[in-house]
């Protein structure tokens, strides 16, 4: 299976260390040239660029539906349309209106052709199988920041942030296109499976908990990733401390994924993500005692570790509860309440910093116990004779 799987997890990897490095990390760098050249706040950027989250997560379960009755190339390779004429919104935008259609455009291209999108082509074709693909593409494609950050800042430096933006257009064209369309593997009809595509979805117990579960997860996730260097600093870390501890939460994602590829694989994925719920609270009880100076790394790394596995147990855990059957849809479904609130976060938790400081990490603390409460709600199916972990 792994020399199967391999091509096809180097092209989703790659395609998704482009989608996410061209979308979902763009703001962070550019908004404050936005804002400048077109005379908004740095808020009105960040506020348009939730709401394409908004619009993700609302077109989430559709995208699935498709993925589940064809494949995947299509709705990738129409990601890659999207995104670039999104980016090309973005990049002659020169009022409001113009940049709201751009996020607009850019929500539509992320809900098409984000982890969900690339989680459930991967259970099209794979099917209870895709688990070790799901963490082989999130392996590569936790690298976007990494590499998206320093490439997204170094052609605004040299070539202007409209060119950059047109750059990154022009790679989806030239490059994320024909690797989805062309390179990823086109799924063979599965009867009972492509039967089951046009079947409704119910909204039973377990998929509600899995919901609440991710929500409450990635809300924490998103406020990290907006915040966590200042809520550092507020904890009693200086701005150099901070910077160097949160550079440290892609490696870690790196490495946890690293340990759910071996060691966590033989177990099943609800065994996962209940672990890596407790990684946060534990890295924040550090912060409490010792102080944020000398602990902000072991928190980042506590924090990176656990929402590292979190990203895969978002596909696998689903995957291992309902199989391969309607996968996508039930992805979009799950994930939409996750989405929606992740929107929010970054606003929501820079006014919970105003007001209690590193205190905040109490609410994100609690939002992470939460997750391991309802997690530990759903059963772990036994696995038949001879398998292992009952996931794959």
């Amino acid at each position: 299976m792994a020399e199967r799987t391999l091509p096809t997890v180097v092209v989703l990897g790659t395609t998704q260390t482009l989608a996410w490095a061209s979308s979902y990390y763009l703001p962070a760098v550019l908004a404050d040239a936005i804002a400048r050249e077109l005379a908004l706040s740095t808020s009105w950027i960040f506020g348009a660029f939730s709401a394409s989250l908004l619009i993700s997560a609302f077109i989430g379960p559709r995208v699935g539906r498709q993925i589940d009755a064809v494949g995947g190339n299509g709705v990738l390779a129409g990601s890659n349309l999207v995104f670039a004429g999104g980016l090309a919104l973005l990049a002659f935008a020169r009022s409001p209106a113009m940049l709201c259609a751009a996020w607009i455009a850019l929500g539509f291209g992320m809900g098409l052709g984000l982890y969900d999108s690339a989680f459930a082509t991967l259970g099209r074709i794979y099917g209870k199988a895709a688990r070790k693909p799901i963490t082989g593409i999130t392996l590569i494609a936790g690298f976007a920041s990494t590499i998206g950050w320093p490439l997204t800042a170094w052609g605004a430096s040299t070539l202007g942030w409209r060119e950059t933006c047109l750059a990154w257009a022009a790679v989806h064209i030239l490059l994320g296109l024909p690797l989805n369309w062309f390179l990823l593997p086109r799924p063979t009809a599965r009867g009972p499976e492509a039967v089951a595509a046009d079947k409704p979805v119910p909204i039973d117990k377990p998929m509600l908990l899995l919901a609440a579960a991710f929500a409450s997860a990635w809300i924490v996730t998103a406020a990290m990733a907006a915040h966590c260097p200042r809520i550092l600093e507020a904890a009693g870390a200086s701005a150099t401390e901070a910077i160097a501890a949160a550079a440290l939460i892609g490696p870690s994602q790196v490495a946890a994924r690293l340990l759910e590829a071996g060691f966590l694989s033989r177990f099943h994925p609800l065994v996962s993500a209940r672990l890596a719920t407790v990684t946060h609270p534990i890295g924040a009880a550090v912060v409490a005692v010792a102080g944020g100076g000398l602990t902000a790394g072991a928190f980042t790394v506590l924090h990176g570790l656990g929402n590292g596995v979190l990203t895969i147990a978002r596909g696998t855990v689903p995957l291992a509860l309902f199989g391969p059957d309607n996968y996508g849809y039930r992805l979009g479904l799950i994930g939409a309440p996750a989405r929606i609130l992740q929107a929010g976060a970054p606003f929501g938790f820079s006014l919970l910093i105003d007001r209690f400081g590193a205190g905040v990490l109490i609410a994100s603390s609690a939002l992470s116990a939460g997750a391991l409460l309802v997690l530990c709600l759903l059963r772990v199916p036994k696995a038949p004779s001879g398998e292992q972990g009952g996931a794959t």
